[in-house]
């Protein structure tokens, strides 16, 4: 697991960038922990750079939306979601559990019928 910090350090709407086999941004919703892998998949921004509305950041690139419990786009120009890692808080720290793998399981989100 990779320590991200103190659950204090890491204000509500506010997100940090950890290093893993590949950078993780981690973010605060409410009290509510997500990570995802920090790049954007439409051009290669920096999601923890992006602003966050709800559960979904908007990259800061070219305003591709990805739903933080998912990792799903909800539109164009992203085609392709970002991988989810699993966040743990253990005595008032926040882990992160990095996910080992890929998202090629999702290369197509719902909306790509009306674009494609």
């Amino acid at each position: 697991m990779i320590l991200v910090g103190a659950v204090s350090e890491i204000p509500v709407g506010e997100s940090v960038r950890v290093q893993g086999q590949v950078a993780i941004a981690v973010f605060n919703v409410d009290g509510e922990f997500y990570a995802i892998d920090d790049t954007c998949t439409h051009q290669d921004a920096s999601l923890s750079d992006g602003w966050l509305e709800g559960c979904a950041v908007e990259c800061p690139l070219h305003a591709a939306c990805f739903d933080l419990r998912t990792g799903r786009p909800s539109g164009p120009p992203a085609r392709k979601a970002v991988r989810t890692h699993e966040v743990v808080l253990v005595d008032g720290q926040v882990y992160v559990h990095e996910t080992i793998g890929n998202n090629d399981t999702v290369e197509r989100p719902a909306y790509a019928e009306e674009v494609a």
